[in-house]
């Protein structure tokens, strides 16, 4: 039976322990050493809790060679007070299971532990630079792991919020280890080119290449990795044509609606019946009762004529229901709303033409809803945008069947990789879809689809590939790579998600600018065999970080405080000086 007991518990006073060198003569003269100086240091650990550290630092008085404990170092970093199991324990804390600062006091102060949220911070931004050191300095034990799979295939992206920088990040498609992270003002060529001739020399050249259609992206891979397989993302590839074909109907449809108010004015209605449902609360179950029952009849409607106007116009708002989460241009969410709409309209004319069976009272919401929308559903250039802007989803569809890629009945939204067709099935549709388009009398002649079809010739070599034959240690293997760049985008997506959630701000703007490049890292701590090559025969990522020489931390932390510098506190009172421009002119002048 194993008590967990915590170090308050153990030691009412905080305890003295002694540190010395492993021995007291000189290795290499055997001289008797001699006593150098006494250092004192706080540390704190996971077992332990505070304690005063005491080591004993020897000399030898041949050479001056000096001698100190191996103990200490391996307990705690230089100049830190607190142990490296504390420092893995707030790492993972923060970048694994997504504590907050405050969550991860409380839990620590159980343990007798007093932090900060500075101290929280900065054991953070350690943890993530001892793991970052740790990959470079096992770098060939990661080349030979890939290696027995036959290479890697180079994903790369990007991702960036509002004004913050782009967090670039390569992942190898077949392990998933995330091999090199790079903060950047822009995807610019001349930006990615330096860091791309980085991953280069450190990983070798690829199998193969996955990424989007960004400009400068696609300049950079052709520049650094001639000859290698470069392959876009099929779901870039489609969003992008979609967003062309689409995107100037798609706009005249939205200002359309916006223009006429429509979304405010039912919103203003519904307030109106909202007041009358409450008044009769049992209104509502008496409607869904009676729709449970399958009485959808005309005059179900009129019994209940301010709940069940309410219901439709809130049906109109509801578009998610036909959405499937890919956003545009697969999700069309304004031209569901109009449809919708219209719909509703044409119910309620039908009602209006049957409105002599009842009181002019009970068919008042239905007609009020009625006016409203009449004026949207008979709008020649709205309908005319509209029936364009459906003949054209007709096309893009076929395309998104052909490239079996986002299709509409998939329920996995953007963790779509693609259907199970092999790549030359689709390659034979696309070239049917682009026959069919060719061939066909109205759609030959119109831009936006010759457009489309010279977008389809110019990557169509980056967009169908055959399996690829790679030598392994178990002999040759042939290796099909991803369709799609979704290996990153969930990853991005999920690092988010954590980030949102330890924040509990939706904006992740400051964290992107305040982070650490290298933090994606903490992903590959989820990868056993990543795990077992970094970790170099230790046993725990504590005794690894141990053994890490102390110097290389400081200097990327230095480095990374002279980057992210920020405006000193008297310079902050020189700014919100109020009449500051006036001020230097008058200085300037005398």
């Amino acid at each position: 039976m194993v008590l967990d007991i915590s170090s308050r518990e153990l030691f009412k006073q905080r305890p003295t322990i002694h540190f010395e060198p492993e021995f007291i003569k000189c290795p290499t003269c055997g001289s008797r050493l001699n006593v150098l100086k006494t250092c004192k240091k706080t540390v704190v650990t996971l077992d332990i809790g505070e304690f005063l550290a005491v080591e004993k630092v020897l000399e030898c008085p041949k050479d001056g060679t000096i001698y100190r404990s191996e103990q200490l170092p391996c307990l705690a970093p230089h100049r830190c007070r607190f142990g490296f199991d504390v420092m893995v324990y707030v790492g993972k804390a923060l970048f694994i299971h997504s504590r907050s600062d405050q969550e991860i006091i409380k839990e620590l102060a159980k343990k007798n532990i007093v932090i900060s949220d500075r101290q929280i911070g900065n054991l953070g931004r350690k943890f993530i630079i001892y793991l970052a050191i740790a990959q470079k300095e096992s770098r060939e034990k990661l080349r030979d792991l890939m290696a027995m799979g036959g290479g890697y295939i180079l994903h790369l992206d990007g991702t960036c919020e509002k004004d913050s920088p782009h967090l670039f990040t390569c992942i190898d498609g077949i392990s998933e280890i995330v091999l090199k992270n790079i903060k950047l003002p822009s995807e610019k060529k001349e930006l990615l080119i330096p860091f791309l001739k980085k991953l280069k020399k450190e990983y070798g050249n690829p199998i193969a290449l996955v990424h989007d259609m960004g400009k400068g992206i696609l300049a950079a891979v052709e520049e650094v990795f001639p000859g290698v397989l470069d392959f876009i993302c099929h779901f870039h590839f489609l969003r992008d044509l979609g967003k062309d074909l689409l995107e100037d109907e798609y706009s005249r449809i939205r200002n359309a609606l916006k223009k006429s108010k429509i979304r405010t004015l039912l919103r203003q209605r519904a307030k109106v019946f909202e007041k009358a449902i409450r008044q009769n609360i049992g209104v509502v179950k008496d409607l869904r009762e009676s729709i449970d029952n399958g009485r959808i009849e005309t005059s179900c409607f009129f019994q209940f004529p301010s709940a069940s106007t309410y219901a439709l116009i809130y049906w109109a708002f509801n578009t998610s229901e036909q959405l499937k989460g890919y956003g545009f241009p697969f999700d069309r969410s304004h031209l569901v709303f109009y449809q919708r709409l219209k719909l509703i309209h044409s119910v309620l004319e039908q009602m209006m033409n049957k409105s002599d069976r009842f009181e002019s009272k009970a068919i008042k919401p239905f007609y009020r809803i009625w006016k409203l929308l009449n004026d949207v559903c008979n709008d020649e250039d709205l309908n005319k945008s509209v029936k364009l802007f459906e003949e054209k989803i007709v096309v893009f569809d076929k395309l998104r069947d052909a490239l079996s890629i986002a299709l509409p009945e998939n329920k996995k939204g953007l963790n779509d990789d693609g259907g199970e067709n092999d790549i030359k099935t689709i390659e034979e549709k696309v070239k049917e879809f682009k026959h069919w388009i060719i061939k066909d009398k109205y759609f030959s002649k119109q831009k936006c689809y010759k457009d489309m079809i010279k977008q389809i010739d110019k990557y169509w070599q980056k967009l169908f590939s055959d399996p690829i034959l790679v030598n392994t240690p178990g002999g040759e293997i042939f290796i099909q790579p991803q369709r799609t760049n979704n290996i990153l985008e969930r990853f991005f997506r999920d690092f988010k998600r954590k980030s949102r959630k330890k924040s509990g701000n939706s904006s992740l703007s400051k964290t992107l600018k305040t982070m650490m490049a290298d933090t994606p890292l903490i992903k590959n701590l989820e990868n056993d065999e990543y795990l077992k090559a970094i970790l170099n025969g230790c046993s725990t990522l504590e005794e690894r970080f141990a053994k890490i020489d102390h110097k290389k931390v400081l200097k990327i932390l230095r480095d990374e405080q002279q980057h992210n510098e920020r405006i000193s506190p008297m310079m902050i009172k020189i700014i919100k000086i109020r009449n500051l421009p006036m001020d230097l002119t008058k200085l300037f002048v005398s």
